[in-house]
């Protein structure tokens, strides 16, 4: 494994327990679970390290939150709005970057509205006030900020909102995120908002005229679109709309799972047309396929391959959405606690699981690599795919 410059260091560490924060018994960052077996030879396992060391890795999306052990006490921890980032998960798990998805759909204390405007600028204030306390994980604001990470031992975090903040009209509080370090932000996070449908709503109608002036103040930004939580018809609009390529940052092929979570083959082509990038997704029970209904490692690389053959390789990245906790029980609560569901139709019959084999954790994302070597994938290949797809976006994207 490559070597990362990590001291030690955990979130909060400047304040104290009991006095400036309540404290919780949060789960083990690394094996929480029992370690994923791809079987490689020497000479395989060499060109794993190899890849680690020469090229940029990047997460399109995951969570970099630590959560409690005690199922019990996620909605309490959340709703406090301090949640500890997984920085020695982060320092095993071979990533030189990842697109950190600050939100995660409940909201702090100060408001019931997960989206409202004082609740996502709490989050982000929080993660910075712990990022800038350590000098291990860096704030990823260029494309120059991931290239240090890689050559320095460090881990580039990216701000990534899965959906805009309820910010009525006002589009000038999108220039207050990019101040605050958004670089990648999504349309609609599942349910419909006033700049375009999403895809849990039942009738899609499209990006809205205010949906229009977003999409273009992204553009003269800097912050790259994310499609991943839109609607069809929707995320079209987007596509020809944008003057520059968009990710759809965790999704997989609805050809292969009839869920609305993941994207019809319309909207991959026209992603790909327009030189964008769709990360695989790896959340609980998302990814699954006809031929694999049981969600481990497999099923998502079935998604992988699959995309590869419809758009070519140069358009396929990874965003596993996976986070440091128990995610089945996180989506659970969630589902309770804000009474969404990101599809309407009956899916097939599957087997529900307690964690998905090979890809738990962000710190499991080596076993991508490793399942990529195994099955005969060439260095430039995989250099791709693992991080060299999402930094051509973002050079045309990020100003």
């Amino acid at each position: 494994m490559k070597v990362k410059d990590y001291d030690g260091y955990v979130s909060y560490q400047y304040l104290e327990a009991g006095v400036d924060y309540k404290e919780y018994k949060l789960t083990r960052q690394v094996n929480r679970v029992k370690p994923y077996e791809i079987p490689l030879s020497k000479t395989e396992e060499e060109r794993v390290q190899e890849i680690l060391e020469k090229y940029v890795i990047i997460s399109l999306h995951d969570h970099l939150e630590v959560y409690p052990e005690d199922p019990s006490q996620i909605l309490d921890y959340i709703r406090r709005g301090r949640m500890w980032i997984a920085y020695e998960g982060m320092a095993a798990s071979g990533l030189d970057a990842v697109f950190a998805g600050l939100y995660d759909g409940v909201g702090s204390i100060e408001s019931r509205d997960p989206w409202a405007w004082e609740n996502i600028i709490y989050q982000i204030g929080m993660f910075l006030s712990d990022l800038k306390h350590q000098d291990f994980m860096i704030l990823a604001e260029r494309v120059d900020d991931i290239i240090y990470a890689h050559n320095n031992g460090k881990v580039a975090a990216i701000i990534h909102l899965e959906g805009t903040p309820n910010i009525g009209s006002n589009l000038d509080k999108v220039d207050i995120l990019y101040g605050f370090g958004v670089r990648c932000m999504g349309i609609t996070y599942s349910q419909g908002n006033q700049f375009g449908s999403g895809l849990a709503d039942k009738r899609d109608n499209g990006l809205t005229d205010l949906g229009y002036r977003l999409v273009d103040r992204m553009n003269k930004l800097g912050i790259t679109v994310d499609l991943a939580h839109v609607g069809d018809r929707t995320s079209l609009d987007v596509i020809e709309a944008s003057r520059y390529p968009v990710f759809i940052t965790h999704a997989g092929a609805r050809a292969l799972w009839p869920s609305r979570r993941m994207k019809p083959d319309e909207v991959i082509q026209a992603m790909a047309e327009k030189g964008g990038v769709i990360g695989i997704e790896a959340a609980p029970h998302t990814t699954l396929t006809m031929k694999n209904r049981v969600h481990t490692l497999e099923a998502i690389m079935e998604h992988f391959e699959y995309i590869v053959k419809l758009v070519g390789i140069d358009h396929v990245a990874f965003g596993p959405d996976t986070i440091y906790g128990d995610h089945v029980a996180i989506h659970r609560i969630f589902r309770e606690e804000l009474a969404i569901s990101t599809t309407k139709t009956k899916l097939p019959e599957h087997r529900e699981v307690e964690y998905v084999a090979g890809l738990e954790s962000p710190s499991d994302f080596i076993n991508i690599i490793k399942w990529l070597v195994k099955h005969g994938y060439s260095d430039q290949e995989i250099e791709k795919v693992v991080g060299g797809n999402i930094l051509r976006v973002l050079r045309q994207t990020w100003k």
